[in-house]
């Protein structure tokens, strides 16, 4: 069974693990936990209160598939995690890495953004925002998650191709990841 980590920070962004965490397990049979760097009880961007009581050496212990950091307004700010140890450890044990919105930030202070193909909130939200960040020559203005060796990125407003890159690093089928993006794509027809 794939399993997939998603990390969550006091703040995040209701929307953008909805659909992962909503279809992965009961419709595509991958196992889905949640992760945090500091434990505990807190509401996400929307008020939603979680708590969440596993971390991230639970995670890396786990050895998920796919790591995903979601966005939320902490990552802008001084407070935010520092989780760069962790995304390497997990990255060298052959996770694929995957931020929206500003969990970006978070793989750009990483350094994980230097070397491949990304995108963001922004190229300007990074620069603001990542200190050290050396990747805006390879930096993509799409309104569609980008993949790239084994990193996804995708800027708030895209978690349909986001979640749809998450499958896909899962190993979910190509046919399958098609189904699920069009049934979401139906209401625009």
């Amino acid at each position: 069974m794939a399993r997939v980590g998603l990390i969550l920070t006091p703040g995040f962004a209701d929307w953008e693990y909805a659909f992962i965490a909503g279809t992965a397990s009961p419709f595509y049979g991958i196992d889905v936990r949640f992760f945090a760097s500091a434990t505990g009880q807190f509401c996400s961007q929307g008020g939603l209160a979680v708590t969440v009581d596993s971390d991230l050496q639970q995670c890396l212990d786990w050895q998920p598939d796919v790591v995903v950091i979601i966005g939320g307004m902490v990552w802008e700010r001084a407070e935010a995690p520092d989780i760069r140890d962790f995304l390497h450890a997990s990255r060298s044990r052959g996770a694929t890495i995957a931020g929206i919105c500003g969990g970006t930030l978070a793989l750009a202070r990483a350094g994980l953004l230097d070397t491949v193909p990304h995108t963001s909130n922004s190229a300007d939200f990074l620069q603001r925002n990542a200190a050290g960040y050396a990747g805006s020559s390879l930096y993509r203005s799409s309104p569609v998650a980008v993949v790239a060796e084994r990193i996804i990125t995708a800027p708030g407003p895209a978690p349909v191709s986001f979640t749809c890159a998450v499958f896909e690093g899962a190993g979910l089928p190509a046919e399958i990841v098609s189904q699920f993006r069009s049934m979401l794509a139906a209401e625009h027809g």
